[in-house]
């Protein structure tokens, strides 16, 4: 299996502010990586890092892939007023440079994006305004939109943060199904539903404190939140937790 994503010794500063040091992380083809960690960890400055938009001030990023990257921003950032129908949001994403916003889609581009709705499940809802659709209809509209570019990497930044539980769940099981056909980097700060789905995990805060498996020894759960931990899925232990003391990464 070849490469998607190869870090080495990404360093990010906000002003004289590190907001990512140091990191080093391959990332295979086919692979769904979760990134993991506190508030204020470098979770998304990551991201942003990877999709271009912040530059490195040391270190390396190469990308593996002659297409776009297919990017799903948080949900936060995106203002639900603007009058604009969801099958106008995905068609976004197909947009030639200096056109404007309502013009110059092809009937290719509409094929496009109406097949990406029905592929996350929203396709009855091309004609509705987006102020209408609820959270998760909101984050899989944002997904097929990311989709409409026929990415081989997509990157999520928080799709879970701001729905519900069913709504939550529906969107993990989606993105399993997208990961047969790409490779999924994943922001969250949900450590036990994350770690239940990806294959593999980064640990950030400040610097990468551990990638592997999914499965995670007491000592770098307490490194990466800064206190002990205790996880709890429905009253018995999860596969989270592991009885080891490896798995501190090292570049």
């Amino acid at each position: 299996m070849g490469k998607a994503v190869q870090i080495d010794h990404l360093s990010v500063y906000y002003g004289d502010t590190p907001a990512i040091k140091d990191v080093c992380l391959e990332v295979a083809q086919g692979e769904f990586l979760g990134i993991i960690g506190p508030n204020g960890g470098g979770k998304s400055t990551l991201l942003k890092a990877i999709l271009g938009l912040i530059p490195a001030n040391t270190g390396t990023i190469r990308i593996f892939s002659d297409g776009p990257l297919g990017y799903v921003p948080q949900f936060a950032t995106m203002d639900k007023r603007f009058p604009i129908s969801a099958l106008e949001v995905v068609l976004t994403a197909r947009q030639k440079p200096g056109l404007s916003l309502f013009k110059g889609y092809s009937k290719e581009d509409r094929t496009m994006a109406l097949m990406q709705m029905e592929k996350v499940g929203i396709q009855n809802l091309a004609k509705r305004q987006i102020a209408g659709l609820s959270g998760g209809e909101f984050q899989r509209l944002l997904i097929a939109r990311a989709l409409a570019l026929e990415p081989k990497i997509l990157l999520l930044d928080e799709p879970t943060a701001s729905v519900d539980a069913g709504s939550r769940t529906q969107i993990y099981n989606l993105l399993e199904e997208l990961n047969k056909d790409m490779t999924i980097i994943l922001v969250s700060h949900d450590l036990l539903a994350v770690s239940s789905k990806v294959q593999k995990l980064a640990c950030m805060n400040g610097e990468l404190v551990y990638h592997g498996e999914p499965e995670l020894s007491e000592g770098v759960v307490n490194k990466l939140y800064g206190c002990p931990v205790e996880l709890i899925a429905h009253g018995v232990p999860h596969r989270v937790l592991k009885d080891h003391e490896g798995g501190m990464h090292k570049c």
